[in-house]
C-alpha cells in the first residue's frame, strides 16, 4: 500500500503527479503548514525533518523528492517514466534531479536575482527539447512543480524563460497534472513564504 503524506501546492506535488502517472493506487494524507501538522510527533516519527513529502511504502517511510519519483519510475516501469535499462538516461536523469533539488529549489530564498539566475541555467539546460530526458520522465515532473509555483508567484513572462514556460504548458495539458491540480486546490493551498 502507498500513502502520500502531501501539502498542496509544495514539493509533493510532483509524487503527486508521479503517482498519477503511475496508475497504481495510493491513499492521500493532506498536511496543514498554518497548523503545524507537519510538526506533530505522529509525523515527525515518519519524517524527522518534518519536511513533505513523505510516501509510506507498506508502512515504511520514503522521503525527498528525487528518491521518491525514483522509486515509482523504477517500481511501475510499465508507466515509462525512466527509459528502461539506460544506465546513461538514469545518469542523466539523476544529474536534473540533483540540479532540480540544489540549485533551483533553494533558489528563490536567496532573492529573485538569483532565482531568476538560476530560471535561465534550466531555461538553457532544458532548451527546445519537448522533455529533459528527450522522453517524458519523473525529470519533467519535478522541474514542472517548481517552475509552476515560480511562475505563479512570480508571473515571468513566457519570453523569459521561453524553454521553460513551453515546457510548463506542455505539462498542464498531462491528465495527471490537471488530477493533481484539481485534488490539490479542492483541498487548498498554504504555501510557505
Amino acid at each position: 500500500m502507498l500513502t502520500l503524506y502531501l501539502a498542496p501546492g509544495s514539493s509533493s506535488m510532483a509524487p503527486h503527479i508521479a503517482l498519477y502517472e503511475t496508475g497504481a493506487p495510493f491513499e492521500i494524507r493532506a498536511l496543514s503548514f498554518s497548523r503545524r501538522e507537519n510538526r506533530t510527533p505522529a509525523y515527525l516519527a515518519l519524517n524527522p525533518e518534518g519536511k513533505v513529502p513523505t510516501l509510506l511504502v507498506d508502512g515504511r517511510p520514503l522521503t525527498e523528492v528525487a528518491a521518491i519519483l525514483f522509486y515509482l519510475a523504477k517500481r511501475f516501469p510499465e508507466a515509462e517514466l525512466l527509459p528502461a535499462n539506460d544506465i546513461d538516461a538514469d545518469a542523466a536523469a539523476i544529474s536534473w534531479m540533483s540540479f532540480i533539488a540544489s540549485t533551483i529549489h533553494p533558489a528563490r530564498r536567496r532573492g529573485l536575482e538569483r532565482a531568476r539566475e538560476v530560471y535561465e541555467i534550466a531555461d538553457r539546460r532544458l532548451g527546445d527539447n519537448v522533455w529533459a530526458l528527450g522522453a517524458y520522465s519523473v525529470v519533467d515532473i519535478h522541474l514542472f512543480r517548481l517552475y509552476w509555483r515560480f511562475r505563479n508567484s512570480l508571473k515571468p513572462g513566457d519570453d523569459e524563460f521561453p524553454n521553460l514556460a513551453a515546457h510548463h504548458d506542455r505539462m498542464l495539458i498531462r491528465p495527471a497534472v490537471q488530477k493533481a491540480l484539481h485534488v490539490e486546490s479542492e483541498i487548498g493551498y498554504e504555501l510557505p513564504a
